[in-house]
């Protein structure tokens, strides 16, 4: 059904469940999922240049700027410029949208709108392993022995934004940052909102809309 190649992005705040979506998105329709939270793990794995700046704020705790995470994404995009494609939390400051502007249009920008309090119970039970990245959710892919890593059996840490009392100021810095992306994109006529407590409950309105622009690869709507 697609003419050209499409252009895509899943946004919204931390533990909104954006990766989750993406990675069901990507499987049945043969976009290519582009995380900016697995590319930052995988600089940071590397040791790339990159990677490094990076490190330096995660290990205080902090978020990483915006221009590191544009530099890393259009590194990534630059490689990817015949492909189907899916943006996974990219991009999430006006900076960063306007930086993807010099690059290509997205044609669809999904934005899931999760409540409050279901955002703050899934962040504070977040625990990640600094040195490969790894996140890890008590709730749903807890580590295999409580507080160490799965790989390397070393000590898991909560960043200081995920701790319960950060939350809600890391909340409402995601919602100031992201309100000009989300007018630009609404403007252009191109947004898609979902709202819900339950992936599994959004998901069927999202598999619908990219049926709309793309053949899906399976017949079935929950892989």
């Amino acid at each position: 059904m697609a003419a050209r190649l499409l252009r895509a992005a899943v946004l919204g705040p931390p533990g909104s469940g954006k990766g989750t979506v993406s990675q069901r998105v990507a499987h049945g329709f043969g976009l290519q999922h582009l995380s900016s939270g697995r590319l930052l793990r995988d600089s940071l794995r590397a040791g790339s240049e990159v990677g490094d700046v990076a490190r330096q704020y995660l290990e205080k705790g902090l978020l990483v700027p915006d221009h590191v995470i544009t530099r890393l994404m259009m590194s990534e995009l630059e490689l990817r410029s015949g492909q189907h494609w899916l943006l996974d939390g990219f991009p999430r400051t006006i900076g960063q949208a306007e930086a993807l502007d010099r690059v290509c249009d997205l044609d669809l920008v999904i934005s899931l709108n999760i409540p409050f309090e279901t955002l703050k119970d899934r962040l504070s039970r977040r625990w990640v392993h600094l040195p490969s990245g790894r996140v890890y959710n008590l709730d749903f892919n807890p580590p295999l022995v409580p507080g160490v890593d799965d790989v390397t059996g070393e000590p898991l840490v909560q960043l200081e934004v995920d701790r319960p009392e950060a939350v809600a100021a890391q909340l409402r810095r995601y919602k100031d940052a992201a309100k000009p992306v989300m007018e630009l994109y609404r403007s252009r006529g191109v947004l898609h909102q979902f709202s819900g407590t339950e992936t599994n409950k959004i998901w069927p309105y999202v598999y619908s809309l990219f049926s709309s622009k793309l053949t899906p690869l399976q017949s079935q709507e929950a892989n």
